[in-house]
């Protein structure tokens, strides 16, 4: 059976309304089940992997978002400083930097998901959500950051393109700029110095989303030639409950030609994988992915992998190789099932992504000169709460060498309450990294002291 033949079917027990219940009274008041783990020991390439934990009700730990108190900010590494970069946006997630250094941000949400919505247990997530700061309407828009005198912050601040559908990824092939939307990839003209695009644009290739939708980031990648893109799709689902057929095309990366808009399956069995890099020295792609829930404050993690054009990665199946996950009806049998790279711990929530080569705030990181910066937004499920920051992960020739370093902390308060979570990041023309902070509304730059 192929990993994208989704005809076969799937068995999971759904969740009972008293179960539903008391996840409404635990976002309210709190629940959980405690970390088993040393902190740290869920990273790494052989991560240590406990036995699953299954409960009535799940572990559930929203941080309630709050926002950046007056002259307040992130903490950045030793030897580095954080500054905002743009304030005052409206749920900024994904970043993009072209070449004439001017910077964009994705200003989205989820769009309206009318199936999702329905039932008891929806209702409850709809709670999660908007305790996280993940409830506010997209503003659909893409806006251009321009720091035309170097000093680290945008003096000009304008729409480049609106009336977009929850858009997300970007890419720049010479003068042709994409974007991908929650529903398709989107093709508009784009001068270098363009400050606004204007027009319907061309609809280059749909993407999967439909009335449930459930992740509904798409991110964006231009090959190294210029001809493909390759565009990242969640599943539809926790672990495939809904039914395989809801699943059709989803939990993959998609590689896209670039003239005729014709799609091809690139990789597939990755739950929800977003932010995806070349990698400098040896060319290959790497992405990170939101591993499943409801396992526990432990399982699974999510991690950073290269990705094998036609490899299959497990999901809803099988977790971190070889491990069975006991909630979906198993095939009779299954493709070799790639095992990832290099964990980054369960529940990060791992979005953003970007190769660090060159770039000069990894000066103070250790010596290291290659590696990727990682943008964890942050668990709702997870006791004790875990990502909430910026990480570097060094890399020596060509993969992950040592435990990730702290670039940037301090998104969670004393109390426990978000103060910001970050998503996106992005290394500026000048080598500083930019990190967007959907709950701060903010892009905030790192740099050296």
């Amino acid at each position: 059976m192929r990993p994208q033949d989704w005809s076969a079917p799937t068995a999971l027990r759904p969740a009972t309304t008293a179960a539903a219940l008391l996840l409404a009274v635990a976002v309210l008041g709190g629940c959980s089940e405690t970390s088993r783990l040393q902190v740290g020991a869920d990273v790494g390439p052989e991560p240590t992997l406990v036995e699953p934990v299954r409960r009535l009700v799940p572990t559930v730990k929203v941080a309630k978002a709050v926002g950046w108190p007056a002259d307040t900010a992130p903490v950045a590494a030793p030897g580095l400083e954080v500054r905002p970069f743009a304030t005052g946006l409206e749920h900024p997630r994904w970043l993009q930097v072209l070449p004439n250094g001017d910077v964009l941000v994705a200003e989205s949400n989820a769009p309206a998901r009318p199936e999702e919505g329905r039932g008891f247990k929806a209702w409850v997530m709809k709670l999660v959500m908007k305790r996280a700061g993940a409830g506010v309407p997209s503003a659909d828009r893409i806006t251009l950051l321009r720091d035309a005198d170097g000093d680290g912050r945008a003096e000009l601040r304008t729409p480049f393109l609106e009336n977009l559908h929850s858009p997300f990824g970007m890419a720049l092939i010479g003068d042709r700029f994409f974007v991908a939307n929650t529903d398709a990839v989107m093709e508009y003209p784009y001068r270098s110095g363009d400050t606004r695009i204007t027009g319907a644009g061309r609809r280059l290739a749909e993407l999967p989303a439909g009335a449930r939708n459930h992740h509904w980031t798409k991110s964006l990648i231009a090959s190294l030639d210029g001809r493909t893109l390759y565009a990242t799709v969640g599943s539809n689902s926790n672990v495939a409950e809904n039914g395989l057929e809801e699943e059709r095309g989803r939990a993959a990366i998609w590689a896209i030609d670039v003239a005729s808009g014709a799609m091809r399956l690139y990789a597939s069995g990755l739950r929800n994988p977003n932010g995806m890099v070349w990698e400098p020295a040896t060319g290959v792609l790497w992405t990170v992915v939101n591993e499943r829930d409801e396992l526990g404050s432990d399982l699974v993690p999510d991690y950073l992998t290269s990705v094998r054009e036609g490899g299959f990665y497990g999901w809803p199946w099988r977790w971190w190789g070889r491990h069975v996950d006991n909630r979906v009806e198993q095939p009779a049998s299954l493709p070799e099932v790639l095992v990832p790279d290099y964990a980054l711990g369960a529940h990060v929530a791992a979005l953003g992504l970007a190769a660090a080569r060159g770039a000069a705030v990894t000066t103070p990181l250790g010596g290291a000169t290659d590696g990727m910066f990682i943008g964890q937004h942050g668990s709702w499920n997870r006791s004790p709460p875990s990502g909430y920051k910026v990480v570097f992960v060094p890399f020596v020739g060509g993969r992950p060498s040592g435990q990730p370093v702290d670039v940037l902390t301090g998104f969670l308060d004393d109390e426990g309450q978000a103060r910001g979570r970050p998503v996106g990041v992005a290394v500026d023309r000048r080598g500083a990294l930019l990190v967007a902070d959907d709950v701060g509304n903010v892009v905030w730059r790192v740099a050296p002291r």
